[in-house]
């Protein structure tokens, strides 16, 4: 199942970059909503190549993944991987500047299911597509938000 989204942010292109790759943030969101977050690779400057266990509750079970960084360009590319025992994602981020102050954000999501369960409640969500959609639209919408936010509150600081 293939998901699509883009947002224009109140932003400069380099400051949404950044707050795109600062993993260790990230890191502690995904904890801050209940998941356990592990580094797995040894790399000392982020990069491709750098990886991660997520443990987390999902529809009532524990589920894991491995997310790793397979691409990180800084005129504004992310792509990442994610491999678990039910399903594989790749999630591709791609930025771009519109002026000075404002940044387009797209953000695609290509999901495989494994698992004849995952493939079911994949197969589920196609039935509810636009409901699948504007919940996608909403969460990327919600980061942009927060990375607007954050800019103000830099402006403010200076």
């Amino acid at each position: 199942m293939k998901l699509s989204c883009k947002h224009d942010i109140e932003a400069p292109h380099a400051f949404v970059f950044r707050q795109l790759a600062d993993f260790d943030s990230w890191e502690r969101a995904a904890m801050r909503r209940g998941a356990d977050v592990s580094r797995t690779d040894k790399l000392r400057l982020a990069g491709p190549g750098m990886s991660w266990l997520a443990r987390f509750a999902y529809r009532g079970k524990n589920r894991s993944m491995e997310v790793h960084l397979l691409r990180l360009d800084d005129p504004g590319n992310l792509t990442f991987s994610g491999k678990s025992s039910i399903a594989d994602a790749n999630v591709g981020i791609d930025l771009m500047e519109l002026s000075t102050k404002r940044t387009r954000v797209q953000v695609d999501m290509d999901v495989k299911p494994k698992s004849l369960g995952a493939k079911l409640y994949v197969q589920s969500l196609r039935l509810t597509r636009s409901r699948v959609d504007r919940n996608f639209a909403q969460n990327v919408a919600q980061m942009a938000a927060e990375i607007e936010d954050r800019y103000r509150r830099q402006l403010r600081t200076w």
